[in-house]
């Protein structure tokens, strides 16, 4: 009977605990509400005369998911690609100058319930002297829980003060421009590589490809896969090859790879790059060969030499003797 009792103190203990753990979670402030942003498209290219004007939009949405209003506020800012792939908010080489001829045909700030949508519509106004070639805008959407930014609700700091939530998030729309008149397209491309032997990972093409022209310029990566012994591909792109846009005076480094490469097999490959007319193509055998399958392989090889060797040995033995 008093082990009973034991174990019943033990239980109403544990109740008591979690009883006051959740009055505990219940005393809490709530977290701020959630809400969100999308964008579609998020880039476009487009292709203007000097003197002449475009509209074109893109719109943005608080999901149905989010519990609260968005905020937001548009800004056009000039933009440029870094050497790893990065968007750069900036001027470079005169190609930000749109930036200046950009009005919007909306509100600059708004607000979006959740499930609501709002195109954004905006017009550019290419001067008349305006130079030939590439120009390139970011129209930024910052997105905040409250008009100024500040969150709606608070949360308790470490020192024990109420500190409010502030959160922003930011998505841009890229717009790639060509102004007609003496455009130049041209490149290179360089540094085509197929690796020949691989102990794991995937079968993989690489290329750099540099714009050397005046305005962007879209690359095309197309890898192709065959059996050793089999003209029927095993994997291929080619009906959506891997593309990329390269900015003037900018170089771009790109990867294509088949994600279901298998772990041991030998393959022929086909690697083919295209910018501005230029095409490079690589063919190789592939080698995929696993570490262990190759510490069987020379430790065969081995073995055999060794076989050989000694079978030799006792043959001149017979012959002497």
């Amino acid at each position: 009977m008093k082990y009973k009792l034991k174990g019943m103190t033990r239980w109403v203990a544990v109740g008591a605990f979690a009883l006051f753990c959740a009055m505990a979670r219940g005393a809490e402030p709530a977290v701020a509400a959630g809400y969100g942003l999308t964008m579609a498209p998020m880039n476009q290219t487009i292709i203007i005369d000097p003197g002449d004007s475009y509209q074109t939009s893109f719109r943005i949405s608080n999901p149905s998911a989010s519990t609260q209003d968005t905020f937001y506020k548009l800004e056009a800012e000039p933009f440029y690609v870094s050497e790893e792939g990065g968007i750069v908010h900036g001027a470079e080489n005169g190609s930000g100058e749109i930036a200046k001829w950009i009005t919007f045909d909306v509100p600059t700030e708004g607000k979006l319930a959740p499930n609501d949508t709002k195109e954004i519509k905006f017009t550019i106004s290419v001067p008349d002297a305006a130079p030939a070639g590439g120009q390139y805008v970011a129209i930024s959407v910052t997105a905040s829980n409250s008009p100024d930014g500040e969150g709606a609700s608070s949360n308790e700091s470490e020192s024990g003060s109420g500190a409010a939530i502030k959160e922003e998030r930011k998505m841009t729309h890229l717009v790639y421009a060509e102004i007609t008149g003496n455009t130049v397209k041209s490149g290179e491309i360089f540094d085509v590589k197929v690796p020949s032997f691989l102990l794991s990972g995937n079968i993989s093409g690489m290329a750099t490809v540099r714009n050397t022209g005046n305005v962007h310029g879209n690359a095309e990566y197309k890898l192709q896969v065959y059996p050793l012994f089999s003209s029927e591909e095993v994997y291929t792109n080619e009906e959506k090859p891997i593309s990329s846009i390269i900015l003037p005076n900018r170089e771009r480094f790109q990867e294509v790879s088949w994600e279901g490469t298998p772990a041991i097999g030998i393959f022929n490959v086909v690697f083919t790059v295209e910018f501005a007319g230029e095409v490079q193509q690589i063919s190789k055998m592939v080698i995929v060969c696993p570490l262990w399958l190759l510490f069987i392989i020379v430790f065969a090889i081995v073995a055999a030499i060794i076989w050989l060797v000694l079978r030799a040995k006792a043959r001149r033995t017979r012959r002497a003797e």
